[in-house]
């Protein structure tokens, strides 16, 4: 059975859940080969053994901490070398998209990215993609070299499909080209205790109706009480109430949680690019012909700050 190739998404060894999805997916397709890339390979292979890595490819090398992306690109480049693969996963973060387009590059082959499914096809793997503002659903194939393809998180359950996961150290040698951008300092980000935005498998939305920035109190409250994420359209963060981090949007972040709240938001198309994909939408807005009610599985037409405290304080009475 042909190797598939799955980029390992970690924080010092902490396996982060795309992975493990990408893990599942790349099971449909052949036996999924772990690419570890960093400190805390020891950590990591029990977890990615757990999830169906037959190999982990490790390789843990200065330029990867010092310099920007190009380095594990290298590294990339040499896995595909070694194990032949029939594809190459990538989680579709910011970097991991840029990761794969890179390599697609230097292997000559195709890419797609922002997948939400994958399977095996007659010549070769099928990707399922929202397209045009999540107006479409198309399904395409890599016609040329190891289809590279970035799978956004949450589109597969995690499966546990344990493996033997055995510990290879894959050799990398960085080029001279690879240096040429250095990272001369980092800062630390906030920890706000809450999960990442794209990861999440529940986000709190809020929008121009919130009024001001004080008012996202009441939509962090109702994320706490529901271990989600908090995520804002772009009129709230144009306007300067919550950080551009947390747009969600066409021009923001992509989310498709199983659970998505938008309080106080329109539900325009630049704000419906970033979360239509989400498995369950439940909209709360004064507004009875606001556009997100088209798109709501679930809609409260009321005021947000009324139901959303009533909402979050029903949520905690029943988990107390």
């Amino acid at each position: 059975m042909a190797e598939v190739l799955v980029y390992v998404d970690h924080v010092n060894g902490t396996v982060r859940k795309p992975t493990l999805e990408l893990l599942t997916l790349a099971r449909r397709l052949g036996e999924p080969v772990a690419v570890f890339l960093g400190p805390g390979v020891g950590t990591a292979a029990p977890v990615l053994a757990e999830y169906g890595a037959v190999r982990v490819l490790a390789a843990d090398l200065p330029e990867f901490a010092d310099h920007f992306l190009v380095p594990r690109v290298d590294a990339l480049r040499a896995a595909v070398d070694t194990a032949s693969p029939a594809a190459v996963l990538v989680p579709s973060s910011a970097d991991g998209k840029e990761l794969a387009a890179r390599l697609a590059v230097r292997i000559g082959s195709g890419l797609i990215t922002d997948a939400v499914d994958v399977e095996a096809g007659e010549h070769g793997p099928v990707a399922t993609q929202s397209v045009f503002a999540a107006e479409f659903t198309t399904r395409s194939r890599v016609t040329r070299g190891v289809p590279v393809i970035t799978v956004k998180p949450n589109s597969a359950a995690p499966e546990a499909a344990p493996a033997v996961g055995t510990v290879e150290q894959l050799a990398v040698t960085v080029g001279e080209a690879s240096r040429g951008t250095r990272i001369v300092s980092r800062t630390p980000r906030e920890s706000t205790g809450r999960p990442e935005l794209t990861e999440a498998a529940i986000v709190v939305s809020g929008g121009r109706g919130l009024g001001d920035a004080g008012n996202f109190a009441l939509i962090e409250a109702l994320a706490d009480s529901l271990g989600a994420a908090v995520g804002a359209s772009r009129a709230a963060v144009d306007a300067g109430w919550y950080p551009h981090t947390s747009q969600v949007g066409q021009t923001g972040k992509s989310v498709s949680p199983q659970l998505y709240i938008a309080a106080g938001i329109s539900g325009a198309i630049q704000h419906r690019a970033g979360m239509q994909t989400s498995r369950t939408i439940v909209a709360v807005n004064k507004d009875g012909e606001a556009p997100i009610f088209e798109l709501a599985d679930y809609g409260v037409v009321g005021d947000l700050f009324q139901v959303v405290p009533q909402l979050t304080e029903e949520i905690a009475s029943r988990r107390s």
